[in-house]
């Protein structure tokens, strides 16, 4: 038909996000290395502008996840032909977008999510910050939005976190929350990449996790909706992996749980919520095994939380460790032989979230959990990973902004 033939015509002619002809497929990556990018904005020309009125850090102890902001946002825009214009920080403002914005329809947007921490010298620390940088490009190539020079991401970023160091809380276990994000703006109803593109970063000052100390999670596994399948994108941080997973937590919560335990095909466990899943076992001979999904199915985020947990127990050598498949099956069977040491979730916002049962087929497992650094890996992880991120243990994963 007239309609296909367009459909058509308008992919053949139709160019990616950074310029390169759509007749070479680019190879995307979820698990390692960065995308080679073309073009980029220099944060030596970043412009400043201010708020006319400014607003204090209201008391940590009112702090909500992602509700108060700061006074500034970092933005940069792109558009096809001209590439990046000039980075400026500005006062955090609301953004207008075209009711034909592809954002809003296609889900052309990625997003990252990490933390700034005040350590007891008063200095500014970024956790691998570098980690987070490469995952957005991959994920931003992904989607065929345009691409830059990571170095020059995380060189805005710390000029936005130093403009607000006094929103930073000044107490271990808070910290002030970062969310760089990249969107289409074009104004298309069309399917395809986006000629118009704004990278942005607001912050949010947080409080820990779990206000009234450590507090194990309850889950219920999903037997109905799939998260991630292998060639999908859940090795993605994209806006479109998260909406779709709502639903299933609010039933999740309606039946008294915390989180959903999600599988993908075959019963292959690979994330809990928004975050990597990890079990401590004996293995049927009898070794000491952390397990947890691996990358190479593409259907769980490297997270840099998981990374650091898996590189501090390989340091450690006190157990194996081991990235491989295992299904709900394989966790049900070694609770019924009694094999399952620990269970825990990472990720940024909980750090360690350990699990205290998981419901399978109208049945709950009780799991064991317990709760000091000398019983609980769980807790050492925890303990370890904030005592880097605050700097009171020396480690190149902690990054000084000043």
């Amino acid at each position: 038909s007239f309609f296909r033939l367009c459909l058509c015509v308008s992919a053949m002619s139709a160019a990616t996000a950074d310029g390169s002809p759509s007749s070479k497929k680019q190879k995307v990556s979820g698990v390692a290395g960065v995308p080679a990018w073309k073009e980029t904005w220099k944060t030596s020309s970043l412009q400043i502008t201010k708020s006319p009125k400014p607003v204090e850090l209201p008391p940590i102890e009112t702090l909500q996840f992602g509700q108060i902001f700061t006074n500034h946002m970092f933005e940069c825009d792109w558009e096809a032909g001209k590439g990046w214009g000039t980075p400026r920080i500005v006062e955090t403002h609301d953004i207008s977008l075209s009711p034909a914005c592809s954002t809003l329809h296609y889900s052309l947007e990625c997003f990252e999510g990490m933390k700034a921490y005040i350590d007891a010298q008063g200095k500014v620390r970024l956790f691998r910050p570098e980690m987070n940088f490469q995952r957005m490009l991959r994920s931003m190539q992904r989607i065929g939005l345009p691409l830059a020079d990571p170095k020059e991401m995380l060189e805005s970023l710390k000029k936005l976190v130093l403009l607000e160091k006094p929103w930073i809380p000044k107490k271990k276990g808070y910290s002030l929350y970062i969310r760089p994000t990249c969107i289409s703006t074009h104004r298309m109803l069309g399917v395809a990449a986006p000629k118009n593109v704004l990278y942005f970063i607001i912050l949010s000052p947080v409080g820990p996790y779990y206000k009234d100390g450590f507090k194990p999670i309850r889950l219920i596994v999903e037997e109905n909706n799939v998260r991630a399948w292998k060639g999908g994108t859940g090795q993605f941080k994209l806006g479109c992996n998260y909406g779709p997973t709502i639903a299933s937590q609010v039933w999740a919560a309606s039946q008294g749980y915390s989180q959903v335990l999600w599988l993908s095909g075959n019963g292959v466990i690979t994330e809990v919520g928004s975050m990597n899943f990890m079990v401590l076992w004996k293995t049927p001979k009898g070794n000491t095994e952390l397990i947890t999904c691996p990358l190479t199915e593409g259907t769980v985020l490297p997270g840099v939380t998981r990374d650091s947990a898996l590189a501090l127990c390989r340091e450690w050598k006190e157990f194996d460790v081991t990235e491989a498949l295992f299904t709900i099956d394989d966790l049900v069977k070694a609770h019924e032989e009694k094999r399952i040491l620990e269970v825990f979730g990472t990720g940024t916002a909980a750090i360690v979230s350990q699990v205290s049962c998981f419901a399978y087929k109208g049945k709950d497992y009780e799991l064991p959990c317990p709760s000091t650094a000398k019983t609980s890996l769980a807790v050492r992880l925890m303990e370890e990973i904030m005592a880097i991120q605050y700097g009171e243990k020396p480690h190149p994963w902690s990054v000084l902004i000043e």
